[in-house]
């Protein structure tokens, strides 16, 4: 499996980390997050000799969403979002593109995702997560066989995302990640959503470890 990573600017401080990921045998790829910059996204994937299959959403605020219409239009690839989050997309409070300063898109998911549903680029199997709280529909992706966690804006280093934006719960995002996500496997490493990982020392750190790519 090929991964790499791109930390993409939208108009806020904290850069979103898109992920790309590749079977080395088919060349069957899946964007993860490709929240701007089409441009190098395209780079990458012509460089790896990639096969865009995927793009997937683990929720849909602008800032992770912004350059789906032009790999889509490109590729002609599927759009995969939670069932819930799918009509996220149509709700400009929601998606807080105005907020964000970036224009509103007309976006169009091709496959509407639930929790347990599996997913496969080449050989490569993913199991959707369905984590509420940073938004009702949000999700994590997990690859049982590679050990990683594609967590969204659910979970960080040592914390979570923020649960004051529209359709966000304290109480559920705790939930997801107790009892979802630290029942995973101890040697699981995270992907999160965001290069800026917030450690508060009053929390527990170490919920799992993140890497770098």
């Amino acid at each position: 499996m090929i991964l790499k990573r791109l930390q993409l600017e939208t108009n806020l401080a904290d850069l979103t980390n898109c992920y790309i990921i590749v079977d080395d045998i088919t060349k069957e790829a899946m964007v993860i997050d490709p929240a701007s910059s089409a441009e190098k996204i395209i780079e990458m994937l012509e460089i790896l000799e990639a096969k865009l299959k995927y793009i997937y959403l683990t929720h849909c605020h602008g800032d992770h969403t912004g350059a789906v219409v032009d790999l889509q239009n490109k590729y002609g690839a599927k759009v995969l979002i939670h069932r819930t989050e799918s009509e996220n997309l149509r709700k400009p409070d929601v998606t807080l593109n105005y907020y964000i300063g970036i224009p509103d898109i007309k976006l169009e998911e091709d496959s509407r995702i639930d929790d347990g549903d599996l997913i496969h680029i080449g050989e490569i199997e993913f199991r959707v997560i369905h984590t509420p709280g940073h938004t009702n529909g949000g999700t994590s992706l997990y690859c049982e066989k590679e050990k990683m966690l594609f967590s969204g804006d659910t979970l960080f280093r040592g914390t979570w995302g923020r649960t004051d934006l529209p359709t966000g719960s304290l109480v559920d995002i705790m939930n997801s990640i107790t009892d979802k996500l630290l029942v995973l496997p101890n040697d699981t490493i995270v992907y999160p959503g965001h290069r800026k990982i917030y450690y508060d020392k009053r929390r527990k750190a170490n919920l799992f470890r993140t890497k770098r790519t």
